[in-house]
């Protein structure tokens, strides 16, 4: 068949294209996942940049290592706190809406973020900026799901996903280095201008969401108070952990606290006509299984790079920009093998994606636990870069086609959002454990930190990506045997109800 030229902008859901072997796309159909894309690749240029300018703003406004941690923990926070709240409400006020609300919301608090001259004001902008990415993550996975046809199209539009987030990354390491030389500041003054262009694209480039009914439609408001409230709380108590203590009375009551609102929210569901989440959703084993493996993907690898910079900046005092250099190849990498890795899902299936990806994470941090006083990068750090470059985007990809797999369209961003909860919360929780791991005496201090240290920590993320790699071969072999090859599990009381969308052939 062939494929249509363009996205409608009348309104209506139209594929791109059908599934075809070898899908072509024309111009605005290209232009549109630019735009999408870019956003993601946003969030990768943003995190990576101020990731780099850490040790720089606390030097600079005199934070302590415990208040220079929620530089990065805010943003987790404000972005895994309000992911379920960004999936739904892309489903429910419009995806187009809801992406184009967060670009700004993101572009105002890295706007804050660039001009503060307190701590504080720092991280709040990046409460805000989370905020944002909360909003835009979920909306842009769930127009492409929407916009290109379960199989090849899907998995190349996802494959592009993965390559343009690994732009934000290839480049950020860059930029964030040479930006940092000069001033923290405009690591988070460059993605003004970006956020704004992909707002005007977004605007022109987008088709608008489809016309709504006119009669009165109730919102879950005390779902989504309960749930926003519980994934704050969560966030929060799992980052403050390592420094408050795992079995604190504060740890304690505030898990308990989180616990019981997550309680709450799943009584308030079973009773509303119109639920911020149907639990059904959640039977979807692929898309329970995929969220698992997004937050062993994401919080692995975060606390690799925590431990990475450390390690080469202030262990070895190397600069930020040799810093950015060093983790150069990863970002190149992925941006080779991601285009690729959705033509291989048909053929080898989505847990042996998964599986390879992890076993490539777990071989590369063992690698690591060979840093001392005197590695050399090319011997030492590199092969652990190559294997993480080569394996995320066989992971990241196959998880969200996994998670998007069988869903209804009317329920697409709300997955979307489950999957990126799972991704931020991983993210949290592998951090907080390795953070806590790091620490010789107590202390939270990197000063303090010795080389035994950073090995400790670097054991806490074997152990997580060893496991994710075992059960996720032991799903492969289940999928052999049952003859599927890919490990989705559909929920027919999602997948098979949901309306079809009309193809554009030319």
């Amino acid at each position: 068949m062939a494929i249509a030229d363009d996205v409608p902008g009348d309104g209506t859901s139209t594929k791109v294209g059908t599934e075809d072997a070898t899908p072509s796309w024309g111009f605005k159909a290209w232009a549109m996942l630019v735009v999408v894309c870019g956003a993601f690749s946003l969030d990768a240029l943003d995190n990576i940049m101020v990731g780099i300018a850490v040790p720089q703003i606390k030097a600079d406004l005199g934070m302590t290592t415990a208040s220079a941690q929620w530089v990065v923990s805010a943003y987790v926070l404000g972005f895994g706190g309000f992911l379920l709240l960004g999936g739904r409400m892309s489903d429910l006020l419009g995806r187009r809406r809801v992406f184009l609300a967060g670009l700004a919301i993101l572009a105002a608090g890295s706007l804050l973020g660039g001009v503060s001259t307190d701590g504080f004001l720092v991280i709040v902008s990046r409460f805000v900026m989370g905020l944002g990415a909360a909003m835009t993550a979920p909306s842009a996975l769930s127009i492409i799901i929407s916009a290109f046809p379960e199989g090849p199209q899907r998995n190349r539009a996802l494959g592009i996903y993965t390559a343009c987030g690994a732009f934000g990354y290839s480049t950020g390491v860059i930029v964030g280095g040479l930006l940092t030389e000069l001033s923290w500041r405009w690591t988070f003054m460059l993605p003004v201008p970006v956020a704004i262009a992909a707002l005007v694209g977004g605007v022109l480039l987008i088709p608008r969401d489809p016309a709504r009914g006119t009669g009165k439609r109730s919102y879950d408001v005390a779902g989504a108070v309960t749930v926003t409230a519980a994934m704050l709380l969560l966030v929060y108590v799992i980052v403050e952990a390592p420094t408050a203590g795992w079995l604190s009375g504060r740890t304690l009551g505030g898990a308990a606290v989180a616990v019981l609102l997550l309680a709450a929210f799943a009584v308030i569901e079973s009773r509303s006509a119109e639920p911020l989440l149907r639990l059904g959703l959640l039977r979807n084993k692929g898309l329970v299984g995929a969220s698992l493996i997004a937050a062993a993907i994401l919080g692995t690898y975060m606390s690799y790079q925590f431990i990475g910079g450390l390690y080469l900046q202030t262990y070895r005092g190397w600069s930020p920009l040799e810093m950015a250099l060093a983790f150069l190849p990863i970002g190149l990498l992925i941006m080779f093998f991601a285009p690729r890795a959705g033509k291989l899902l048909g053929r080898i299936g989505i847990p042996w994606m998964i599986f390879g990806g992890m076993l490539a994470y777990t071989i590369a941090f063992f690698l690591f636990l060979r840093v001392g006083d005197t590695s050399s990068y090319w011997a030492v750090v590199l092969p652990s870069m190559i294997l993480i470059g080569a394996g995320f985007p066989f992971a990241f990809t196959a998880a969200n086609v996994q998670a998007t797999s069988g869903v209804a369209e009317s329920e697409q961003g709300l997955a979307a959002g489950i999957l990126q909860t799972g991704y931020q919360v991983g993210a949290a929780v592998v951090l907080a454990v390795v953070t806590a791991q790091m620490a010789t005496g107590g202390s939270t201090d990197e000063e303090a930190i010795t080389l035994s240290g950073y090995h400790s920590g670097v054991w806490v993320i074997i152990v997580v990506a060893g496991v994710s790699a075992l059960l996720t071969v032991v799903a492969a072999i289940a999928a052999r045997r049952g003859g599927t090859g890919t490990g989705t599990s559909r929920e027919p009381a999602a997948a098979e109800t949901a309306p079809k969308q009309p193809v554009t052939e030319s």
